[in-house]
């Protein structure tokens, strides 16, 4: 297993910027690939709006797996009606045994799915009440699964704002489904550190990471914030380790790759974002910080169509030495990737 440096010696990713020019792609005519996960052969898996993953061999042959095939997403028809309702397979991560668990973003459950498209609901209620916007799904070395709600309300669209902070984190295990940490302005994307020590948090929509410390129980405490109070244009939505100990993470309709430092300090990495929507996008989320208005949909849409991964969502390490990059993407059909100067932190399942 790689080790993480912890900031000792010289930060390989400073002064690393993504060439445009090296960046390849994967797949074909894919649909809303918004989270990938890489195994050792090669093969990945990009959730997919038809209800389930796609399966990308190393030659590229494609595999929907999916036990009902949902033909309702379509980018050149209804975007707002795609990408708000139906089913909308959004984090993944492998069970122990290989299965795929899926918190699905648009049936408000988390799923687990077996290689061949057998399905069967985990979660869809705590308390008595929905689970909510289900977004992420996150598997420890304990075989803990720990679960983020972005928000209870319904479209997402309509929490678009900073003022907003119904989201939480949920722990499922021997003792069943229980709430560890609420609170969070549209709970994204979690990770743990090397160790497990810390939980790191994407608060989309307070542009921040916020990490809690694990307790052995599961329970969350010392939560502050890790690095800038905010990345800057755009909000936060996917990230991810490197073996360094730098956080990578994508904001999502500025179109910007950046990562945090161990120290906490802000990296740029990658910018394919079009100025004028990220302004009018900018501009937007400081009206709606004054006013708790939602942001609206529209303003959204006009953001990452030039874009090498549109509405990037997800940053993933994979290739035999995880030093491949793969980006995830709400809008866009194939997946593009890229080499990093330092490899990706192993996850449970690799």
């Amino acid at each position: 297993m790689t080790l993480i440096h912890h900031g000792r010696g010289p930060n390989p990713l400073v002064g690393f910027i993504v060439d445009p020019a090296a960046i390849a792609y994967v797949g074909d005519d894919l649909q809303r690939p918004e989270c990938i996960l890489a195994e050792r052969d090669g093969t990945l898996w990009s959730a997919d709006a038809r209800g389930g993953v796609m399966r990308i061999d190393p030659d590229g042959k494609q595999t929907l797996i999916a036990q009902n095939i949902d033909d309702h997403f379509d980018l050149a028809g209804d975007a707002a009606q795609s990408l708000l309702h139906g089913t909308l397979p959004n984090g993944l991560a492998f069970a122990r045994n290989g299965d795929i668990l899926i918190s699905n973003f648009g049936t408000d459950r988390l799923e687990l799915m077996t290689r061949t498209g057998e399905t069967r609901v985990l979660a869809d209620s705590i308390g008595g009440k929905p689970l909510g916007k289900v977004n992420f799904v996150l598997r420890d070395s304990k075989d803990r699964i720990w679960i983020t709600i972005s928000t209870m309300v319904n479209p997402w669209s309509a929490a678009s704002t900073p003022q907003l902070a119904d989201g939480y984190i949920c722990l499922y295990d021997e003792k069943g489904l229980r709430i560890v940490a609420d609170g969070f302005s549209f709970t994204n994307e979690i990770r743990f550190d090397a160790k497990e020590e810390w939980l790191y948090v994407a608060e989309t929509m307070a542009k921040r990471v916020t990490r809690l410390r694990v307790q052995p129980d599961g329970s969350l405490t010392d939560r502050e914030v890790f690095g800038p109070s905010s990345l800057g244009a755009g909000v936060i939505d996917g990230i991810a380790f490197d073996a360094y100990g730098n956080l990578w993470a994508t904001m999502i309709l500025a179109e910007r790759l950046v990562a945090i430092t161990p120290e906490g300090d802000l990296l740029e990495l990658l910018d394919c974002g079009e100025a004028e929507a990220t302004a009018a996008y900018e501009a937007a989320y400081i009206e709606s910080a004054r006013t708790g208005e939602a942001i609206s949909f529209d303003t959204m849409l006009l953001c990452g169509n030039a874009s090498v991964a549109p509405w990037m969502a997800s940053v993933t390490f994979g290739g035999a030495d995880l030093s491949r990059v793969y980006l995830g993407s709400l809008r866009g059909t194939r997946i593009p990737y890229f080499s990093s100067p330092v490899p990706g932190l192993p996850m449970a399942h690799w």
